[in-house]
């Protein structure tokens, strides 16, 4: 996994070469409007998240509180 990460990794000239192409191809004025729209899906998948875990009301435990539970009884 490691080599594979290496290989295929950008480097900095990459990421500048890849920011450049989509300046191209969107635009200065385009660019902000896509990020608003990033963001803003960002934060309604993590609200959807945070209601789902809510409405399980607690019931999925990481596999530690699992084990620490057994433990006491």
């Amino acid at each position: 996994m490691n080599l594979f990460v290496t290989l295929f990794a950008p480097g900095p000239f990459e990421i500048i070469v890849i920011l450049i192409v989509i300046v191209l191809l969107f635009g200065g004025r385009k660019i902000p409007e896509l990020m608003k729209g990033l963001g803003q899906g960002m934060k309604e998948f993590k609200k959807a998240t945070k209601e789902e875990d809510k409405a399980a009301g607690g019931q999925d435990q990481p596999a530690g509180q699992e084990k620490k539970d057994i433990d006491k009884s």
